[in-house]
């Protein structure tokens, strides 16, 4: 299949577009999109890989599924596309930083500058429809998203991986911890931040540190 995603990616992935469930996944998403509105538009799909190559990658943070409101979702996890109002988790997200590195809450929650520094801003399934959250989750796109996990942790080493809440942290087998560091919280969203385990846990100054120690520019966030 003729997909179109970055070159180092369309390498590394292109047995996973060989198998016969990448097909039934792109033609149950095909129909999606026909049937309605979906998210995020149809070029920005695999806007994550696009925006931060395979070779590139420095930190891995893993969200769910796309947001499922209009002019938010943009292939990036927990990222909403410029001039658009801060979900709660992002909102959680920035005011950590601030209080880990001193970093002002940002004016744009389009978290792109991130994705050029080397993060992998990576939803498990990359596409939902309009207004029901994990619409897509049983399309096949786990499948896909867990072989990207899968080809980085083979074959890169010092990688961080940020793994927020109870989905995420199910990733954690595929990563060998002694070849890279692997942060896990409870999910910044509201209802589990509040109770603890999110605010003060210092992840992104002890990526940056982790980063500088294996001669990795530190992430600017």
């Amino acid at each position: 299949m003729n997909v179109k995603i970055e070159p180092s990616w369309k390498q590394q992935l292109q047995g996973e577009f060989e198998k016969p469930y990448f097909a039934e996944l792109t033609e149950k998403v095909r129909q999606e999109y026909q049937r309605g509105t979906c998210y995020p538009p149809g070029p920005l799909i695999f806007n994550a890989f696009n925006l931060c190559p395979f070779d590139q990658v420095k930190v891995v943070i893993i969200g769910q599924d796309p947001y499922h409101e209009p002019g938010q979702a943009h292939g990036l996890s927990f990222s909403v596309q410029e001039g658009v109002m801060y979900p709660p988790s992002l909102q959680n997200i920035f005011k950590e930083i601030e209080g880990d590195l001193g970093v002002p809450i940002p004016q744009s929650g389009d978290l792109t500058r991130w994705a050029r520094q080397g993060v992998l801003l990576l939803n498990a399934t990359l596409t939902v429809r309009a207004h029901q959250a994990n619409s897509h989750a049983m399309l096949g796109w786990r499948e896909f998203t867990d072989a990207a996990i899968l080809a980085l942790a083979r074959q890169r080493e010092h990688i961080v991986y940020m793994l927020w809440g109870g989905y995420a942290r199910g990733k954690a087998w595929m990563i060998d911890k002694q070849r890279n560091l692997v942060l896990e919280s409870v999910h910044p969203s509201p209802l589990s931040a509040n109770r603890g385990g999110w605010f003060g846990q210092h992840q992104f100054s002890r990526c940056n540190q982790y980063l500088q120690e294996n001669g990795i520019t530190p992430v600017q966030w």
